[in-house]
């Protein structure tokens, strides 16, 4: 009788633990696609660019193609999904997956993700505790080795297959190339302190995801430089000089908080040093994070919003650019100096290219339809995204609110003339609608699946 309780205490250890194995394999995919995973990649992508003092518009490539690497692999395991292939500009997909295989595509996604980042950064090293701690969390859910190692492959062959369509974009060809500074009133010219050099000027070269050119949106054109107290550029520069002298509280932290210049420069004495801060872009996919998070997304929805908002920001940027060297706008700093007071200094420092859009303005419009198309147009949330940089969250009602915020604290900041502000907000709404319209992330009903490119 003892021996048979024995061999029945045995049984039901041995029941037990093929149980707990089951129990292990249903859960460790479901662990694996925490949203949670992806949000802290981004963010670390985030404080690798900080660190590298990436200009705005070449944030915003940086953080384009290791979301889309990242997306086209884990909507295989989310057939409602759609490819971006055939839809963003000469995108052909990446290679498939073998069909008779096991993978864990969330991990493979993340891996295409990271491995992308890593190629377009200075500071690769930055990410190696983080990659290896996060491969510990798949290990520690139960990802089993044969998975596990053929989920990286599949990522960094997914990764590889980003990073030549990237190669394709006309960034390298752009390199090297220097603005001309016009002597003729009006046309930009380096400002303090550091007075550096025109950043990106043939930005608007490089190949579009979505919108069909650079010129695209276009705004219309800023008022012409006149030193007539009655013309339109004239009251423009009172305009800013007026504000400027009379900013509420409220309104420096307005400007303080959408700063968002990634190398501002400080002189003490002899003296000079950068303080590194978050690029707009950046800023914007921080307010995507938390907009995911308060949502409840699910990994997929998480990075299906942080696609479509890096697209919009890409966009964007070659639309704004395109602008910026065409009118070759003079900036308020200058023009004050100039025309008013020889000794007033703008509330934020100047950044380092044209005025005319505002930057901001077009990118933060641009997002924010993108967000609103997403969350609705009465998404309330509290952007903390600045905290890390030492500035109190904000509280927001809509997407479209913070984006106006966004547009107007550069005039409280003295760095673009309200023309700027206004037309640039349209032009990033007319992109951002542009790519909501265009760009479809969910298959329609009926919709097979997209003709994929085999390796």
């Amino acid at each position: 009788m003892k021996k048979q309780q024995i061999l029945t205490a045995i049984l039901f250890i041995i029941l037990g633990a093929l149980s707990g194995c089951a129990q292990k394999d249903i859960d460790y995919s479901k662990a694996a696609a925490d949203p949670a995973f992806l949000r802290q990649s981004v963010d670390k992508l985030t404080e690798v660019i900080t660190h590298d003092i990436f200009s705005p518009p070449v944030a915003s490539r940086i953080y384009a193609y290791p979301q889309i690497a990242a997306y086209e692999v884990l909507l295989h395991d989310y057939p409602e999904y759609r490819s971006l292939a055939g839809q963003l500009t000469d995108f052909k997909g990446i290679p498939q997956p073998a069909p008779d295989s096991v993978y864990c595509f969330p991990l493979a996604s993340l891996n295409a993700f990271l491995t992308v980042s890593r190629s377009f950064t200075f500071s690769s090293e930055m990410f190696d505790g983080y990659e290896a701690q996060l491969y510990e969390k798949y290990r520690a859910i139960g990802v089993p080795e044969d998975v596990f190692a053929r989920s990286i492959r599949y990522g960094q062959t997914a990764a590889k297959s980003i990073i030549a369509y990237a190669a394709e974009d006309g960034y390298k060809q752009t390199r090297g190339f220097r603005h001309t500074v016009s002597q003729a009133p009006g046309h930009w010219v380096p400002t303090p302190p550091a007075y550096m050099d025109a950043i990106e000027p043939f930005w608007f070269k490089l190949r579009p995801f979505v919108i069909d050119s650079c010129n695209q949106f276009a705004p219309a054109k800023p008022a012409p430089y006149s030193t007539d107290k009655e013309s339109d550029f004239y009251k423009e520069v009172m305009e800013v000089h007026t504000v400027t002298s009379n900013l509420s509280e409220e309104q420096v932290q307005i400007a303080s908080f959408w700063d968002c210049n990634p190398f501002v420069m400080h002189t003490t004495g002899h003296v000079m040093y950068a303080t590194k801060k978050i690029t707009p872009g950046g800023h914007w996919l921080g307010i995507t994070g938390i907009a995911t998070r308060q949502a409840n997304a699910d990994m997929m929805e998480t990075l299906e919003a942080y696609t479509r908002v890096a697209v919009s920001l890409a966009d964007g940027f070659i639309s704004c650019w395109d602008e910026k060297y065409r009118s070759d706008n003079i900036r308020p700093e200058t023009a004050i100096n100039t025309l008013v007071d020889e000794k007033w200094v703008p509330l934020l420092q100047t950044p380092p290219f044209p005025e005319y859009p505002s930057g901001h303005s077009v990118i933060s419009n641009a997002a924010a339809v993108v967000l609103t198309d997403l969350y609705g147009d009465s998404f309330s949330y509290v952007d903390s995204t600045e905290v890390a940089y030492g500035l109190p969250a904000r509280s927001f009602t809509s997407f479209s609110q913070a984006a106006g915020e966004a547009a107007i604290s550069r005039l409280y900041g003295g760095i673009h003339f309200m023309p700027a502000i206004v037309n640039g907000a349209e032009e990033g709404k007319q992109v951002g609608s542009y790519i909501v319209s265009k760009l479809n992330t969910r298959k329609r009903t009926g919709e097979g699946a997209a003709v994929a490119v085999m390796e």
